[in-house]
């Protein structure tokens, strides 16, 4: 089959076109014939050595795919390969999936509690942009951040690819949304998304803006892929009884905080990563999103937002725009 493999740690040009082996779904597992992948963040450190596969996961980068079933493995302890809610699955069922690698190739293995079944009414070039970012902002603003309707959410990174989904999500389930982005057009795009305040971080104070927007009550949790130098305003914005999220440190993993604004406030801080958690936990997360947010991508109240798409080819073209900080939303490779 044809992939993209990294031939070094390096720039996008180190990634390059090849033949690989077709892989052999084992027990619990499906194999795809790939539509479409998504591009994300941690592909690119990924690439850059920074982010090595979890053992036993292949070296082909890629975390998400959409496509057609094209064989389905032995049973596992639990039975055949089945979706989390216990659909069983079927050469030519229509799926999308969360993987640990191997998404920018032809064909793809995924363990079946893992994939979900293409939502009614979405391309497969939109079904691959929706699992990586889903699994991420409903296990971490839904699951750890607890955030209810009616409550304040303050996103960072607000026109990502993570940022447009827990917008969309957030405002769709009743919470209001402030959402940090840094250029106009980024800040137009999210509040047509559902926020109901853009801070551009590059002429305002989002801390400020907070203020101002809550009657400085601040917002009950936030969602932070740079950390760094932002901890400490983070637990400015937040209210009391409020959670921090941290999914990220693209300003750094080192930050000095106060724990006396901890204590006092009754601050949670927490975090995740997704990849390296077992299928199991990862299959837990994909039953709640077929519960919960199926429904609105289906009804059309939510959905992915796609910036460009490349042929599979050109997989160092789309991580090119990805770093050059201009994409609203997702990139995404068709095979």
């Amino acid at each position: 089959m044809k992939a993209i493999e990294i031939s070094s740690p390096g720039p996008p040009s180190v990634l390059r076109l090849t033949e690989r082996p077709d892989p052999v779904p084992g027990p619990g597992e499906v194999l795809i014939e790939v539509a479409a992948a998504g591009v994300n963040r941690p592909d690119l450190m990924q690439r850059e050595g920074k982010y090595p596969p979890p053992p036993g996961a292949t070296d082909i980068p890629g975390l998400e795919v959409a496509g057609r079933i094209a064989s389905v493995g032995p049973p596992d302890e639990s039975g055949p390969p089945a979706s989390a809610s216990g659909r069983a699955w079927k050469v030519g069922d229509e799926v999308c999936a969360l993987l640990a690698g191997g998404g920018y190739a032809a064909k793809a293995v995924a363990p079946g509690v893992q994939c979900l079944p293409v939502p009614v009414g979405s391309s497969m070039v939109e079904a691959a942009a929706i699992p990586e970012t889903y699994f991420t902002v409903w296990t971490n603003v839904f699951d750890r951040g607890r955030l209810a309707a009616g409550e304040w959410l303050l996103v960072h990174g607000g026109s990502s690819g993570i940022g447009t989904t827990a917008v969309q999500l957030a405002a769709a389930r009743g919470a209001r949304v402030i959402a940090t982005a840094g250029t106009p057009v980024k800040c137009d795009a999210v509040l047509r998304l559902g926020a109901v305040r853009a801070v551009n971080y590059r002429t305002e104070d989002f801390v400020a803006a907070v203020d101002e927007v809550t009657a400085k009550r601040g917002v009950d949790v936030i969602l932070d892929i740079v950390g760094g130098s932002y901890t400490p305003r983070n637990l400015d914005c937040l209210a009391r009884d409020g959670r921090l999220v941290q999914i990220g440190f693209m300003g750094g993993t080192d930050a000095t905080i106060s724990l006396r604004r901890i204590l006092l406030k009754r601050l949670t801080i927490t975090g995740s990563t997704l990849r390296i958690r077992p299928p199991a936990e990862k299959g837990a997360i994909a039953e709640a999103l077929e519960r919960e947010a199926w429904p609105l991508l289906e009804s059309g109240r939510v959905r992915p937002v796609i910036d460009r798409t490349y042929p599979l080819a050109e997989a160092a073209a789309a991580h090119a725009r990805l770093e050059s900080g201009s994409v609203i939303g997702k990139l995404v490779l068709t095979t």
